[in-house]
């Protein structure tokens, strides 16, 4: 790695211009990013490796290198911990007569600058905001140079550290952030600001140092290829400069359409330009309407958003761009279209990305449930919007966070924002919105009822290890749309925040129940609520759950996208055929693929998709990809063509080997049946264990009605032609179960049962050893589990999945093995003892597959849903799940105790495969 980098870029580091003399130099003293570092001279006060100086590389968070203390919540130990910084480099000679700016993009917390051990400037309080001193008078061109940082992680006000560092996330320290040389001409571009309308109207604002009489300013909008959009426009030179204009036939940026311009600003002396820069924007208007909501483009916007904090496990704050793509690729694959930067302004990289990529940005002044005080507030507001003004991703400032707000800073943004963005307080009702944290589905429907205000919650169905997001969304979602002025909302959070800590043998800590809410895990592995969001999301929405058997080629769809007709979409269907439960090496095959016309369809409006196929067609399932006008995959929709009584008619039937005999003992029953024998326990009527040969298999304690204690009241076998029948009777909860056994067809379970009151789950179940549980392969949705409340996503065909313990949120191999399975048809449980096979006849059940572990973190039992006493379960109801803060009864409709529908008996059949 190179000691120095040297790159030439507009100020504020946009882009290269033709002419040496005319440029704006950028010389890194440090690295870029976590992946390109430069080692300056550390030692830390505190902590870890403490006391002595060594190296550490920067921009990084010391404590991930190894040094400090790592702290949550607040700074408990080694609060007056300080970073001690050295760094030699050289100033070139042409820069003779240019002023020189240090610059540093984040520094956590207190800042003190020396060069050659002359102060840089006043120490710089504020961790998450870019700063820099005019070191000119104190730099000589041409010489060698000795850069000294202290970093303190308390700062000497006590506000920075009430909002930055008595906070919900990791308190690191360091200068985690790039650190550079800025040189300019002694009359250079200070600072430029934006405000391009969607109507073409173009205004901005230009801040230059040193100009002259005879100076002008000069802008010439281009497109990205540097072709000229209409001609040069140029005022007289001042200090401060307004220059307007107006253009027609522009392309307007939205997160659907991100088209982005430049406009290459210059200061002229008659035909000479003494400086340059270019500036990227975006055409858009950005409006609020009271009791209605936010326009953007005159189109009333409804924001899909999530909460992003900057983090990474190994380098803490310190990220890449690699990192920024692939968080933006999540977002915009989960179907957002909003990112909220929670709880501070994030990388100047990640800005970037949203205005060409696409998605609304709240930014946000750090304060996490106290505020700045007015003194040091004002300067970071200031270095907040001077460094973001000019992003058309950024539609609303947020000033603070719960109760983290000074409402004297208020004002503050219009002062250096030409486009007058709307500043909100996230979780309060002001200023016409609502933005309450964490409703339950009650305040939604009262606020539906009765709101006037702007609504869209800034945190809502928090994510604490597998509840909320998905788990409710779908009834949240679907109520919040209907108030008058919605706006949208932001889930919390994005990723697990967890840390990989060096001294805990390099483990990951995601603080006990603190952090482990992402949607993603710290590595960004998927949670099945990705897959919820993206389905409930969809701006190709279907109202068609299944399709019956009697599909007449039609499905429903809805247009939910804010600016695109779905005639710029791509509709791809595909009929599979499904591997049979005994084909170990088989796998699906495309029976028929096509191109359905994509429907016209203006945003909001609803209607039809056609599909036809080659009428005789066989096949299993029927597959239905969405892409945008990118080819980018929208949305999957999947249906079963049959039901479980069609897939099971071959399978049933087996070679005959034997007439089925029963042998009775005084406590068991054995019954053979072509090889295989079964044990019942007659004082319960359940199976006890089958063995196959030399094999047990021990399926046992089943089929118990789960969830409820049972009294045997009589235990019935007898022969009947040639079947045996098995007949266990529980009268008092009037559970009855019949198994049938007959050479050369499965053995067969039928079942019924009823049930009084209100129950979490409903169901038969038995007991396998989980520690004999290899994996499980079986046909249905897949392959993440589901709860009641979360149930979209899921795609129907026949999955394998090895057996893990994963508990999410703290440990990441996902899919998760443990919980319930959707649309259940049949199930292969591979094991240490010998596989079976187990099949249903019916629709909509749910397969139980052991016990989900809870969470070491958990402090209540809102995310560890309750399951049956028995670990394999055929089930007609399943719980929900709730959130860090409310049970899943609060969380609407689908997360309510099951009942049994019109007291009608509720019946199942089930078929045995042992072979």
């Amino acid at each position: 790695m190179k000691k120095y980098r040297l790159l030439v870029v507009g100020f504020l580091g946009i882009l290269m211009l033709q002419s040496q003399a005319q440029q704006t130099i950028i010389k890194y003293l440090s690295g870029t990013d976590k992946d390109n570092t430069v080692q300056w001279e550390f030692m830390v006060t505190k902590g870890m490796n403490s006391g002595r100086w060594s190296t550490i590389p920067v921009p990084s968070c010391w404590e991930q290198q190894g040094f400090g203390t790592f702290n949550y919540y607040s700074d408990k130990v080694n609060s007056d911990e300080q970073g001690l910084y050295r760094h030699a480099f050289k100033t070139e000679a042409e820069w003779e007569g240019k002023r020189i700016f240090i610059v540093f993009d984040g520094s956590m917390t207190d800042t003190e600058v020396k060069i050659d051990g002359n102060l840089a400037g006043p120490i710089h309080q504020g961790a998450f905001y870019q700063f820099r001193y005019d070191i000119t008078e104190i730099l000589r061109t041409g010489s060698d140079h000795l850069l000294e940082v202290t970093v303190s992680k308390k700062s000497a006000n006590n506000s920075v550290n009430r909002a930055e560092r008595q906070a919900d996330f990791w308190l690191f320290g360091g200068i985690f952030r790039p650190v550079f040389l800025e040189i300019v001409p002694q009359t250079f571009i200070e600072r430029v600001a934006v405000d391009a309308k969607a109507n073409g109207l173009f205004g901005m604002q230009v801040f230059t140092r040193n100009t002259k009489g005879k100076q002008s300013v000069e802008i010439q909008v281009q497109d990205l290829r540097n072709r000229n959009i209409g001609s040069p426009f140029r005022v007289n030179a001042a200090d401060s400069n307004y220059l307007k204009t107006k253009f027609n036939g522009i392309k307007n940026w939205n997160p659907e359409q991100p088209n982005l311009y430049q406009a290459l600003i210059s200061i002229k002396e008659g035909a000479k330009t003494i400086h340059s820069i270019r500036q990227r924007f975006g055409f858009r208007t950005v409006e609020f309407r009271e009791h209605d909501g936010f326009y953007v483009n005159d189109v009333k916007i409804i924001m899909k958003g999530v909460n992003r904090h900057s983090h990474w496990p190994e380098s803490g704050r310190t990220l890449s761009r690699a990192i920024h793509l692939m968080d933006i690729a999540l977002i915009k694959d989960m179907n957002m279209n909003a990112v909220r930067m929670s709880h501070y302004p994030p990388d100047r990289e990640f800005l970037d990305l949203c205005d060409s990529i696409g998605l609304f940005v709240l930014d946000e002044l750090t304060g996490w449930q106290k505020g700045y005080d007015t003194i040091v507030g004002r300067k970071l507001v200031r270095e907040m919007v001077l460094r973001d003004v000019n992003h058309p991703s950024i539609i609303i400032w947020a000033n603070g966070n719960e109760g983290g707000w000074n409402r004297a800073l208020d004002g503050d943004y219009a002062l250096y924002d030409p486009q007058m963005r709307f500043v909100m307080h996230p979780w309060e009702k002001f200023n016409g919105t609502e933005t309450k944290h964490y409703p339950d589905f009650n305040y939604i429907t009262n606020a539906v009822l009765y709101g006037n205000e702007v609504f869209y919650p800034t945190e809502f169905m928090h994510g604490l290890f597998d509840g909320g997001h998905g788990a409710g969304l779908d009834d949240f979602w679907n109520e919040m749309m209907k108030h008058r002025a919605f706006a949208g909302g932001f889930l919390w959070s994005l990723h697990d925040e967890g840390v990989v800590r060096t001294d805990r043998n390099d483990s990951i800590d995601v603080a006990g129940n603190a952090a482990p809410d992402g949607i993603v895990g710290p590595h960004r592995e998927k949670e099945g609520s990705f897959y919820t969001i993206k389905e409930i999301w969809s701006p190709v929405y279907f109202n068609t759950k299944t399709i019956q058997k009697k599909f007449i080629g039609k499905i429903e769809i809805e247009n939910r996208y804010l600016y695109t007709n779905l005639s710029q979409c791509k509709f791809e269907w595909k009929l599979i055929s499904l591997p049979k439960a005994g084909e170990r090496l088989s796998k699906e095959k495309i029976v028929h693929k096509g191109l359905a016309p994509s429907p016209a369809l203006a945003p909001g409006e609803k209607g039809w998709l056609s599909i036809s196929w080659p009428s005789g067609t066989i096949a299993d399932v029927l597959y239905l990809t969405v892409y945008d006008a990118q080819g980018k995959t929208i949305v999957t929709w999947s249906s079963s063509l049959n039901w479980p009584e069609d897939n099971i008619k071959q399978a049933i039937h087996t070679a005959k080997e034997s007439p089925v005999t029963a042998d009775e003992s005084a406590g068991r029953l054995l019954i053979n049946c072509d090889g295989i024998a079964f044990e019942f326990d007659k004082a319960t009527g359940f199976l006890h264990h089958v063995n196959k040969g030399t094999s047990e298999i021990s399926l046992s304690s089943g089929p118990a009605l789960a969830g409820v204690k049972l009294s045997l009241s009589s235990f019935k076998h007898y022969r009947k032609g040639d079947t045996y029948i098995v007949e266990p009777s529980y009268g008092e909860t009037r559970f009855n179960v019949r198994w049938i056994f007959q050479s050369g067809i499965l053995p067969k379970l039928e079942y019924s049962y009823s049930q009084r009151g209100v129950a979490d789950f409903m169901g038969i179940t038995f007991n396998f050893p989980e520690e004999k549980v290899d994996g499980i392969k079986w046909m249905g949705r897949g392959p993440y589990r589901v709860w009641k409340n979360r149930m979209k996503g899921q795609q129907f065909g026949v999955w394998e999945k090895t057996y893990n313990n994963t508990i999410t949120g703290e440990s990441w191999n996902y899919p998760e093995f443990k919980g319930w399975h959707a649309e259940l048809f049949w199930v292969t449980v591979r094991n240490k003892e010998h596989d079976f096979t187990v099949y249903t006849n019916q629709q909509n059940i749910f397969l139980e597959m052991l016990h989900p572990a809870k969470p070491k973190g958990q402090t209540n039992e809102n995310t560890s849903p309750s399951f049956p006493e028995g670990n394999l379960g055929f089930m007609n109801a399943i719980s929900p799940i709730g959130t860090k803060f409310q049970a899943a009864a609060l969380l609407g409709p689908q997360s309510q105790p099951n009942i049994q529908m019109n007291f009608t008996p509720i019946s199942g059949v089930l078929y045995f495969d042992f072979r």
